[in-house]
């Protein structure tokens, strides 16, 4: 029988050595199996108890479709504060807007100009209670669902969530706050005594401009902006992109598309439901986009008939 010991299994202890080229083996098995069905995991994002982690979200067409302060236009008209014609010029700039998907600076700054005058000599509280009202008729219905199922994640995961917009800050707040986000960064316009001038206080929160506030409010806060995320949608906006370790570019424009293709940033776009052109957005974003694509063609659908 002696002979015969060579077909019995010897016992032999694994080594540290043995037992790591075992799980070596075993990772590598389940991630090919992985990458052969399509389901290569993603590491968490966000972040779930990262209280030094944030999220900046641009506003116009990244959150909402269309320009908040031409919603905002449109709304003051209904309530008599300016004439037709000059509701002809807001909804002329916002069809432009929508149609090319592009910020126009020199529509932005006549769009700004004329809110300007329009309140100049109106109180901010008043202002406000109306910003609750428009919201309500004009803004809540155009907002993207795949990009608020996005900024939902982040509060999900513990995480603070601010909009930062040229838009004034009044509409951005109440925007933020009907969306439960934790505040937003806009721009300001002057007031005395709670009656606003017509003026602006410094410039429009635009560009660099953002970058800097959100580069601000970082610091104030303890955030580490390379734990952080920002969207846009806009290429102006790529030095607030820029600033943060986790980059979106959200409806991009071709300008910003081919930026954020050149540097490996992640893509989404809700305006046709094409997918992200990388994975690693939260699931909850899949099922908005779904229904960002949903909504997209019942509107198109109405306005047809």
């Amino acid at each position: 029988m002696a002979a015969l010991g060579w077909l019995t299994p010897r016992r032999r202890s694994a080594t540290a050595r043995s037992v790591l080229a075992g799980e070596a083996s075993a990772e590598a098995a389940r991630k090919s199996s992985q990458e052969a069905a399509g389901t290569t995991e993603e590491p968490q994002f966000p972040v779930h108890g990262d209280d030094r982690a944030a999220a900046f979200f641009d506003l116009d067409n990244t959150v909402m479709q269309g320009a908040a302060l031409f919603h905002f236009g449109r709304g003051l008209y209904k309530r008599k504060f300016f004439e037709t014609r000059d509701l002809a010029r807001f909804a002329w700039q916002q069809a432009w807007f929508r149609l090319a998907g592009v910020e126009d600076p020199e529509h932005m700054q006549e769009a700004r100009d004329s809110a300007l005058s329009i309140v100049k000599g109106h109180r901010v509280a008043e202002l406000q209670s109306i910003g609750e009202e428009i919201y309500d008729e004009y803004m809540a219905e155009r907002i993207w669902p795949g990009t608020r199922a996005l900024a939902q994640a982040h509060l999900d995961a513990g995480q603070r969530v601010w909009l930062v917009t040229a838009a004034p800050v009044e509409i951005a707040q109440v925007i933020a706050r009907r969306l439960g986000l934790t505040g937003a960064l806009g721009t300001v316009a002057e007031s005395v005594d709670g009656v606003y001038t017509g003026k602006l206080v410094g410039e429009p929160l635009h560009g660099p401009a953002k970058a800097e506030a959100v580069r601000a409010l970082a610091a104030a806060e303890g955030l580490d902006l390379g734990r952080c995320a920002a969207y846009s949608d806009s290429h102006n906006d790529i030095p607030m992109l820029s600033l943060v370790g986790h980059p979106y570019a959200i409806n991009p424009d071709s300008k910003l598309r081919k930026h954020a293709r050149d540097l490996d940033w992640r893509l989404r776009d809700y305006r046709t439901g094409r997918k992200a052109a990388k994975v690693g957005i939260p699931a909850a974003a899949g099922v908005g986009a779904v229904a960002g694509g949903t909504a997209a063609a019942i509107a198109l659908h109405r306005r047809r008939r």
